[in-house]
């Protein structure tokens, strides 16, 4: 393994750790999981457009390629609200077992838009996926809004992963990632007087204390997170990332353990259907990358 390869192996478990931060920082900020979400695509789009100002690139792209984008900003959009709701409705270990079942739904729901055949593992694996959940579920009974949550967000965050690979093809990453961000943005200000209206108690201005963990949330786990993962893509397989990503949900559950006590409140139902979900993702992944090699 050379020095490249190495320092994109760094890179890349960087990049993860800095995901599974994500969920810590979610339920220590007091916002509304709405609000919350309209401050990070804001932030995270001011951010990403100065990059690209900076680095004197053009903001041009096609119409087709816009209305793309902004599809996939709507459903970026949705999938982060039903992620930080399954946090303040559950914990964050609860939401990141869940959570984890995204690459189970998308390969549940890839052939259908790839027009390839389902193939019968990937009903076992996702049948087992269940069997963890089912165990979480018993554990979590109180929890069962924040576990409905965590799923949607997995659901919907596959069809993120399906529809997202065809433009990130066609258009540089950054450039993708900033449109997708200001379109989910745009989508949210227009729904924010519904929400308020279902929600009026929410708080629409951080606090000092929200505002350090909003500019961490936006600016080093969003930003740095995507530039770093980025970089260990020039020298990594996409499916050694995507495998690696797999373990964003341990990096979160351990630090939701250390950080919030979240290991104080939780049986071993929990621990047994974690290891299920998790031995599911990786064995899935283990598969699939065998059954390539041989095809």
């Amino acid at each position: 393994m050379d020095s490249r390869t190495k320092q994109a192996h760094v890179y890349m478990h960087l990049s993860i750790l800095l995901w599974g931060i994500t969920g810590v920082l979610g339920s220590s900020i007091s916002l509304r999981e709405g609000v919350l979400v309209w401050w990070r695509l804001l932030l995270v789009s001011i951010s990403l457009g100065l990059q690209i100002l900076l680095l004197k690139r053009s903001f041009k792209v096609t119409k087709t390629q816009f209305y793309k984008m902004t599809a996939v900003g709507v459903l970026l959009m949705v999938h982060w609200l039903f992620f930080y709701g399954a946090i303040k409705y559950s914990n964050v270990s609860i939401t990141l077992s869940c959570f984890s079942t995204t690459s189970l739904f998308t390969a549940l729901i890839e052939p259908i838009f790839s027009y390839k055949k389902l193939r019968v593992s990937e009903i076992l694996f996702s049948l087992l996926g269940i069997v963890g959940i089912v165990f979480i579920f018993y554990d979590g009974s109180d929890y069962i809004l924040g576990i409905a949550l965590a799923l949607m967000a997995a659901f919907v965050g596959s069809f993120f992963n399906i529809f997202n690979k065809e433009i990130v093809l066609e258009l540089p990453p950054d450039i993708v990632s900033f449109y997708e961000m200001l379109t989910g943005f745009v989508g949210l200000t227009i729904l924010l007087p519904i929400y308020l209206h279902f929600f009026p108690d929410s708080v629409l201005l951080p606090s000092t204390n929200d505002w350090a963990l909003l500019a961490i949330l936006a600016f080093v786990c969003t930003h740095v997170a995507l530039t770093l993962s980025l970089a260990a893509l020039k020298y990594l397989s996409a499916f050694t990332l995507n495998l690696a990503v797999n373990l964003e949900p341990i990096y979160g559950i351990a630090l939701a353990f250390i950080l919030l006590g979240e290991n104080e409140l939780l049986g071993i139902n929990f621990y047994i259907g974690s290891c299920i979900v998790l031995l599911s993702v990786v064995a899935h992944a283990w598969y699939v990358s065998k059954y390539e090699a041989l095809a």
